[in-house]
């Protein structure tokens, strides 16, 4: 199985540059009192960090905003994944605890200010690739039993015809979605090869480490990083 990005997006972002970070393993269905401990604290620091600033302008934020317009997506109608949550944050509406997985991922993202998705493996054969949009394709908002298709030439995460995230990081699916019963994930975390580099290293670093801390030794994890030169990361399954 392989998380792979086609040329037809690099022409569009060329300096695009994820980390892809895989584990296999992964019990949540029980409580993990340090993982909501650390997502409290990373709301805490980030809600302090941007007191008083325009989060449009913030210059971590800025960057995703010009990849959005460069995309052809208006960023104050369609807001990066990023934005959306430091926003939340700057506004004290502090963020909900969903499931340890998921705090962990958001407790990562908040800390190293870069959007990171959590797609459920399990939940489909395809390789995740992120790609255009193309007739067919479909897409489940979260909550929701209707279906929509997103526009054509649309950057998405996708397996198969299945849309997992539409417009690169604005909005996941239903499909793929972090339950308390997924054992197998793949987190995205997304940036740019000569902007945040160094910050989705340490993301993924600082994620290895604390997958490893709260949910035991026994877990598998992967990484791989995938660029224009690197476009595809192999994993296992």
């Amino acid at each position: 199985m392989s998380f792979r990005i086609v040329p037809e997006v690099f022409d569009k972002l060329p300096e695009l540059y994820i980390g892809a970070l895989v584990v296999k393993g992964i019990d949540n269905t029980k409580d993990y009192p340090q993982v909501t401990e650390f997502l409290d604290e990373c709301v805490q620091n980030l809600h302090r960090d941007l007191a008083g600033q325009k989060i449009k302008e913030h210059p971590f934020i800025l960057p995703f905003r010009g990849a959005f317009n460069a995309l052809g997506m208006n960023p104050n109608k369609f807001m990066p994944s990023i934005e959306a949550l430091a926003s939340r944050i700057e506004k004290g509406k502090g963020m909900p605890h969903i499931n340890p997985i998921v705090d962990l991922g958001n407790a990562v993202s908040l800390k190293y200010t870069l959007p990171m998705g959590a797609h459920d493996l399990s939940a489909g054969s395809d390789d995740i690739c992120v790609r255009l949009a193309r007739e067919g394709d479909t897409f489940l908002p979260f909550g929701s039993t209707d279906e929509e298709s997103p526009d054509a030439g649309e950057v998405v995460y996708a397996v198969g015809s299945q849309v997992r995230t539409r417009r690169w990081t604005w909005r996941q699916s239903e499909r793929g979605k972090i339950t308390e019963e997924t054992k197998a994930i793949l987190f995205p975390i997304d940036g740019f090869s000569d902007v945040n580099q160094e910050e989705v290293h340490k993301a993924a670093d600082e994620l290895i480490d604390l997958l490893h801390r709260y949910f035991g030794d026994g877990i598998q994890i992967e990484v791989g990083y995938v660029s224009k030169e690197q476009p595809r990361f192999e994993f296992f399954k």
